[in-house]
Parts: structure tokens; sequence; C-alpha cells
């Protein structure tokens, strides 16, 4: 299982998790966060770091 589709599934589980114990503003700010947490990581990186990360991508590091 590659770690895209680890995440997917943890965050699905959060997501439905919060669906059936809080109520539903703070669901959303749930699903918020777990959708806005990996673009402000990303968006944090310097454009070489960016690269870099896109090169390791394309190789398939990790698969």
């Amino acid at each position: 299982m590659s770690p895209v589709q680890k995440y997917a599934i943890g965050a699905g589980v959060a997501v439905l998790l919060s669906w059936i114990f809080l109520p539903g503003w703070l669901t959303l700010l749930v699903v918020l966060g777990v959708v806005a947490a990996p673009v402000v990581g990303y968006m944090m990186l310097d454009p070489s770091q960016r690269e870099r990360l896109k090169r390791a991508r394309r190789r398939g590091i990790g698969s």
C-alpha cells in the first residue's frame, strides 16, 4: 500500500469518526484541517525543496 493510500484512508477514518461524534461545524473544521495540512506543508517548502520532492515522486522512491 502506498503512502498516499495510507494517508487517504487515515483522513477518511478521521472524517468519519468526527462526523459520528462531533457536531456539524466541528466536523467541517476537521475536514478543512485534513485537507489544508498537507497543502500548507507543501507551500512552506522552498522552491528547491519542491523540485526535489517532485523528482522523488517521479522516480517512485518508497514504492
